[in-house]
């Protein structure tokens, strides 16, 4: 790909209709989360209820995630036209949700710690009181849900778009994992919403006071698990490793079919991706065709459209 053809491709896919939707999907849910926020915490002052008091500071936190992912989304779309991004802004998202699933993380571990000082030291909740906030929170949540859920699909079907277009449609399948950061946070909070209710249900009507902390562990741990599975998504972007991605072998494939004739064979291969669905390459080719360039080797690799840039160096052999 050349520089211009580069230019037109930073232009058109770095900042696409499947951001937007999930820009503001997310900025939505952030201020949902935050008015919730604001409820359940004078709710917890006002009936002295510390279950969910602790919730909304809870709540506080995926705030503050949510709009990370929401910052992220901006800082991509305000900077998609800087020529300093070489294979544009995308990476910027990854990062924010990247971020996010580490603040997942101290969640969870705050989450154990304020559950296990609960268990030795117990607080009276008002029950009723407790119940009916926390219900409206699980409301809230899966709401916000819905709104996440709903850009969720318009970046699949954007993704299929492109798989569609591409002879080998499984390079389509990369989702925006910004926005997936986002709707894990949401579910993190519908989860434990559920967990508090059941929680304050058997507290309310079994006098099961330890069940009230012993969810927030539970929940705990399930956050955890979801956090991990996203850092190790976005890192694996963050760091390029991407060797083990089958376009890889694609390209090996057809530098090996298209040049068997003059015995042309990869010396050194580097890929990484510079989109969801869009990759970039380092190629450097022995081979005995003294007619071979660059632009030869660009045309064999251009059956497969995920491949983006490629920069081409040739080594030539004496000919026997």
């Amino acid at each position: 790909m050349h520089a211009h053809d580069l230019a037109e491709w930073r232009h058109d896919h770095t900042f696409d209709s499947g951001n937007i939707a999930g820009e503001r999907s997310t900025r939505l849910v952030m201020w949902i989360t935050a008015a919730m926020m604001g409820v359940e915490i004078a709710a917890g002052w006002h009936y002295n209820s510390m279950a969910l008091l602790a919730d909304g500071w809870h709540m506080s936190s995926h705030v503050v995630a949510i709009g990370l992912s929401a910052f992220a989304y901006a800082a991509a779309r305000r900077h998609a036209g800087d020529p300093r991004f070489a294979f544009g802004t995308w990476k910027i998202e990854v990062l924010g949700g990247f971020a996010s699933a580490v603040f997942l993380l101290l969640i969870a571990a705050l989450m154990v710690w304020g559950s296990a000082a609960r268990l030795l030291q117990p607080e009276p909740i008002h029950y009723p009181e407790a119940l009916a906030v926390a219900a409206l929170g699980l409301a809230v949540n899966l709401g916000c849900a819905l709104i996440l859920g709903s850009a969720h699909h318009h970046d699949a079907g954007h993704g299929h778009e492109h798989a569609d277009e591409h002879a080998h449609g499984h390079h389509g399948h990369h989702h925006d994992l910004n926005l997936k950061s986002a709707y894990l946070h949401v579910i993190a909070d519908a989860a434990t919403s559920v967990a508090a209710i059941v929680a304050l249900a058997g507290g309310w009507w079994l006098g099961w006071a330890w069940l009230d902390p012993v969810m927030g562990i539970v929940g705990a741990v399930v956050v955890a698990v979801w956090a991990r599975g996203l850092i190790r998504d976005t890192s694996k972007v963050l760091l390029d490793r991407e060797m083990d991605h089958p376009v890889v072998d694609e390209i090996r494939e057809v530098i090996a079919e298209r040049g068997a004739a003059s015995e042309t064979l990869i010396a050194d291969l580097h890929v990484w991706r510079v989109g969801r669905a869009t990759y970039a390459c380092a190629l450097s080719i022995v081979t005995h065709d003294a007619q071979l360039t660059p632009r030869q080797v660009r045309e064999w690799l251009s059956v497969h459209e995920e491949v983006v840039h490629a920069t081409i160096e040739i080594h030539r052999c004496e000919v026997r």
